[in-house]
C-alpha cells in the first residue's frame, strides 16, 4: 500500500491496517493517531514528526524506521521490532514497550516518562539524554546501552537488578519482513 492510499483510507475513517506491507512508506509529519498497525511491516518507513498517539504497533516490524520527533504518547509497542530505528526526540510518554526489541536504536533525548519497558531488549541502544522518569525497566536488558545524561529519577527496577544478582537471558524474537513479496 502506498502513502496516498493509506492517507485516503484514514481520512475516510479507516483505522485498521493490521499485517499491511508498508515497507519504506513515507508518512513524514502525518496525523495517524489511533491507527492499528498490529503485525504490519513498517521497516525502513519514514514516520518522523508524525502524530502516532494511541496507535497499536504490537508485533510490528519497524526495523530501521525513522520515528525521530514522532509523538507516540500512549502507543502500544509490545513485542515490536525497533532494531536500528531512529527515535531521537520521540515522545513515548506512557507508551507500552513490553518485550520490545530496541537493539541498536537511537533514542537520544527521547521522552520515556512513565513508559513500560518490561523485559525490553535495549542492548546497544543510545539513550543519551533520554527521560526515563517513572519508567518500568524491570527485566529489561540495558547491557552496552548508552545511558549518559539520562534522567533515571523514580525508575522502576527490581531489587535483584539493583544489587546485580539478576541473570540475563537473551530475548529471542522472530521477525518477518514482507518487503519484496507480491
Amino acid at each position: 500500500m502506498d502513502a496516498n492510499k493509506l492517507l485516503d483510507l484514514y481520512a475516510a475513517g479507516e483505522r485498521k491496517f493490521e499485517q499491511t506491507n508498508l515497507h519504506q512508506i513515507n508518512l513524514y509529519a502525518t496525523d495517524l493517531s489511533g491507527v492499528n498497525f498490529t503485525e504490519a511491516d513498517l521497516s525502513g518507513a519514514n514516520l518522523s514528526h508524525a502524530n502516532l498517539n494511541d496507535c497499536n504497533f504490537s508485533r510490528a516490524n519497524l526495523t530501521d524506521a525513522d520515528l525521530s520527533g514522532a509523538s507516540l504518547i500512549g502507543a502500544n509497542l509490545t513485542e515490536v521490532n525497533l532494531i536500528g530505528a531512529d527515535l531521537m526526540k520521540a515522545n513515548l510518554k506512557d507508551s507500552n514497550l513490553t518485550r520490545a526489541d530496541l537493539r541498536g536504536a537511537n533514542l537520544m533525548l527521547a521522552n520515556l516518562l512513565g513508559a513500560n519497558l518490561y523485559e525490553a531488549e535495549m542492548s546497544g541502544a543510545n539513550f543519551t539524554g533520554a527521560n526515563f522518569k517513572q519508567a518500568n525497566l524491570i527485566g529489561s536488558n540495558v547491557i552496552e546501552a548508552e545511558l549518559s545524561s539520562a534522567n533515571m529519577v523514580d525508575v522502576i527496577i527490581s531489587e535483584q537488578e539493583m544489587t546485580g544478582t539478576v541473570m540475563r537471558i537473551g530475548l529471542s524474537h522472530r521477525w518477518v519482513t514482507w518487503a519484496g513479496c507480491h
